[in-house]
């Protein structure tokens, strides 16, 4: 008999906002001594590329659970917009292409309230193109501005993938 590993259900459950505030309550302490053991940007350069790991795996999961296209990813959403998580806008939605706007973050609201703006970046922000490159590796990400660095919005524009009759020769 194998050991399988436990599906991750708690994002499901939970939704993504209250995970992410667990997650940060829990780890706040953690990355503070370990900054003051090893050097603020050595840890945070460890955080970020092991938050982007785990974001490409989770977007992996996405994928297998859901399909691994921009209706599949719109579905995905939920998770992320759960409890009013993300006011959000829809400006394209044509089956290539998502493009939509954060209105309203209230994960950039919580990591502001907990006093840590900066391991908020890390922590979510840091996740949004290594989900996608998991989700689908065809599609791409482009986002010039997030509410998290003080912008009045997130600009997020997904293009998933190049199709068979656009891919050069």
């Amino acid at each position: 008999m194998t050991d399988v590993p436990l599906k991750d259900t708690l994002t499901e459950r939970l939704g993504v906002l209250t995970r992410r505030e667990t997650e940060a309550r829990i780890l706040i302490p953690v990355i503070e001594a370990m900054a003051e053991a090893f050097g603020k940007e050595e840890v945070h350069a460890i955080l970020r590329k092991t938050i982007v790991e785990i974001a490409r795996r989770q977007g992996k999961a996405l994928a297998d659970d859901f399909g691994a296209d921009s209706a599949a990813f719109l579905e995905t959403l939920q998770f992320w917009t759960k409890d009013n998580a993300l006011e959000i806008e829809t400006l394209r939605d044509d089956g290539r292409h998502l493009d939509f706007n954060v209105t309203r973050c209230r994960y950039a609201e919580m990591y502001r309230a907990l006093g840590i703006p900066e391991l908020g970046a890390i922590l979510s922000c840091n996740r949004d193109f290594a989900l996608i490159e998991g989700f689908n590796e065809d599609a791409k990400l482009t986002r010039e501005q997030t509410i998290m660095q003080g912008a009045p919005c997130c600009t997020f524009r997904y293009d998933f993938g190049v199709g068979a009759d656009d891919k050069p020769a």
